[in-house]
């Protein structure tokens, strides 16, 4: 069987790729980890997100081999969010939206975020009606799921700029399909396009951006995607929580250093339906922010917006507090200071 792509190379010499990338971001660090135990567990169950912006989960598979990881799953739960999948033992470890991670430490669920992986992924879409996150006033938005992510997002951007996300939208539950339809028939007035749906409104030409979260201040500030983990696996396994954490940020080093490769990976495993909308993606999305940005931060910026409309009980502090470990991330950046 040719294995060859149009893009001139095979599945195989992709892997092997991965691997050598994978080597070379981690020589900075291989002494330190080979000095580290080996991990508690060697069997790893990711959330798999419908979602292409969640890459480095999955180039991460050569790098998790390599920090010890033997059983590599991918599971989920569709009727659940990445966080709730989490939280429910259905997963180990998944990237999960921000909001969602702070709305579910809020209920009590048992879910721990311990890394901010990339900004972006979202861009909201509005009719000739809406120019700004205040037009949203009186108007109709469409998102997946009450109390998912979009909404989650949505009235995150709502309250930012001083609207009610009770009382100033009219929220309507739909799939991305129907929305985009009633979104091109002008019978809602703005919808919350995840990756890679926004190629496809543009190249529709349906709607116009209101906000784009990867450069639009202050939401470029902040992480979407938080890597979370189940509070007892965390608890339990912490070499092992580290050692998965290292593998899934340095493939996301990977999607900066090489989008088409990775593109074409996701493309081959059926992660991604379209080659160039998932280069897009993988090309716009700041996968080397985990670097930079203070996941923390993040936190309290979310945990704020919702508090204050009434979305969440708890205080900032109290979902820090309770729900975050920094702990595997600042040994990481200090590592790479090393």
């Amino acid at each position: 069987m040719d294995e060859s792509t149009e893009h001139g190379f095979s599945r195989r010499e992709f892997l092997a790729g991965t691997s050598t990338l994978g080597a070379a971001a981690l020589l900075g660090l291989s002494r330190t980890a080979a000095a580290e135990p080996p991990p508690e567990t060697t069997r790893l169950r990711l959330v798999r997100a419908t979602a292409v912006c969640n890459a480095p989960q999955y180039v991460a598979e050569a790098l998790l081999r390599a920090e010890g990881f033997t059983e590599i799953r991918y599971t989920r739960d569709l009727g659940r969010s990445v966080v709730e999948n989490v939280a429910s033992g259905e997963g180990d470890l998944g990237m999960g939206f921000a909001g969602t991670v702070v709305s579910r430490i809020d209920a009590g669920d048992p879910v721990v975020a311990f890394a901010g992986v990339h900004v972006g992924c979202y861009e909201l879409f509005g009719t000739s009606r809406v120019n700004a996150i205040t037009d949203l006033k009186g108007k109709t938005v469409a998102v997946w799921q009450l109390g998912g992510d979009h909404h989650l997002f949505v009235a995150s951007m709502a309250a930012y700029v001083g609207l009610n996300p009770h009382k100033d939208i009219r929220w309507i539950a739909e799939s991305p399909e129907d929305a985009i339809r009633h979104l091109a028939e002008e019978k809602i007035d703005a919808y919350l396009a995840f990756a890679p749906e926004q190629y496809e409104l543009r190249e529709r030409r349906i709607g116009h951006v209101v906000v784009n979260t990867t450069t639009d201040k202050p939401w470029s500030h902040y992480f979407c995607c938080l890597l979370t983990g189940n509070r007892e696996f965390v608890r339990k396994y912490p070499v092992a929580t580290k050692r998965a954490m290292r593998a899934i940020l340095k493939a996301a080093d990977i999607c900066t250093q090489e989008p088409e490769r990775v593109a074409r990976f996701l493309v081959d495993k059926g992660y991604a339906p379209r080659y160039d909308h998932a280069l897009q993606t993988i090309k716009d999305l700041p996968y080397d922010t985990w670097r930079t940005h203070d996941p923390e931060d993040t936190m309290r910026f979310f945990a704020l917006r919702l508090h204050e409309v009434g979305m969440i009980k708890s205080s900032p502090q109290k979902i820090i507090a309770q729900g975050t470990d920094w702990r595997f991330l600042n040994e990481l950046k200090k590592e790479l200071k090393a």
